[in-house]
C-alpha cells in the first residue's frame, strides 16, 4: 500500500503542477469542455468550480479549455503582447484537443503544447495557449502548429473572438495572429515566473 497522496484536495490553480516538462508539455485542468452551454471557472478562493455565466450565443467551445496551474498572468507575459499595458492576473487559458470527446470538466490533462492565440481582452494580455493531449492516438505525433488541420485553429479564433460579443455591439475581444509552439513556450515561462513573483516572492 502506498501513501503517496494528497490527504485533502488541493487547490487547482495553487495545489497541483504546472507539468511533467513545463513549458513544452504542461498539466491542463479542464474547467469547460465543447459540450457546456454555461461558462465554468475556478472560483480562486474555494478551488471549486463556479458558474460565470451562461453563453449568450450559440457557439460552443471547439476544444477542452481550462488553464496551466501555478501560471500567472503578470507584468511579464503582459511584455510578449505589445499593445497591452498589463495582463488580466488570471492562470494562463489552455486549449486542449484530442481525438475522442472529453465531456467531463474537473479533470487534468497532460496537454503538449504547439502554439497560441493572442487575445487583448478589455486592454489586458489574455493568450489562448493551443495544445494537444499528450500521446492523443491521432494527435499525439503533432509537435508544430502548423501541423494541425486549419480549421481547428480557425474555430478557436472565431470562437474567442465572439464569445462575448452582444447583438449587434462590437466585441470586446481582439484576436491576433496564432503564433508557434517556440512562442508558446516563452509565454508559459513568462506566466510561471509572473506567478512565483506573486504568490511566492523571494
Amino acid at each position: 500500500m502506498t501513501t503517496d497522496y494528497l490527504t485533502w484536495r488541493p487547490h487547482p490553480w495553487h495545489g497541483l503542477e504546472a507539468g511533467p516538462q513545463a513549458p513544452s508539455i504542461v498539466h491542463a485542468f479542464i474547467e469547460i469542455t465543447p459540450f457546456d452551454t454555461v461558462k465554468y471557472e475556478v472560483d480562486k478562493p474555494t478551488g471549486y468550480l463556479r458558474v460565470d455565466r451562461s453563453q449568450r450565443s450559440s457557439s460552443l467551445p471547439p476544444s477542452l479549455y481550462g488553464f496551466i496551474p501555478r501560471t500567472y498572468a503578470g507584468k511579464r507575459v503582459a511584455a510578449l503582447m505589445p499593445q497591452v499595458s498589463r495582463g488580466d492576473h488570471d492562470p494562463l487559458d489552455i486549449c486542449v484537443l484530442s481525438e475522442r470527446h472529453i465531456a467531463r470538466a474537473e479533470v487534468i490533462v497532460n496537454a503538449r503544447v504547439l502554439g497560441g492565440i493572442p487575445m487583448v481582452d478589455s486592454d489586458e494580455a489574455d493568450d489562448k495557449i493551443i495544445a494537444v493531449m499528450n500521446n492523443d492516438p491521432l494527435l499525439g505525433h503533432i509537435r508544430e502548429l502548423e501541423q494541425l488541420p486549419d480549421v481547428l485553429v480557425e474555430r478557436l479564433m472565431h470562437y474567442f473572438s465572439t464569445y462575448k460579443q452582444r447583438p449587434n455591439e462590437p466585441s470586446p475581444s481582439i484576436v491576433g495572429d496564432p503564433y508557434g509552439r517556440q512562442h508558446a513556450e516563452a509565454v508559459i515561462e513568462a506566466a510561471l515566473a509572473d506567478y512565483q513573483e506573486e504568490f511566492h516572492p523571494a
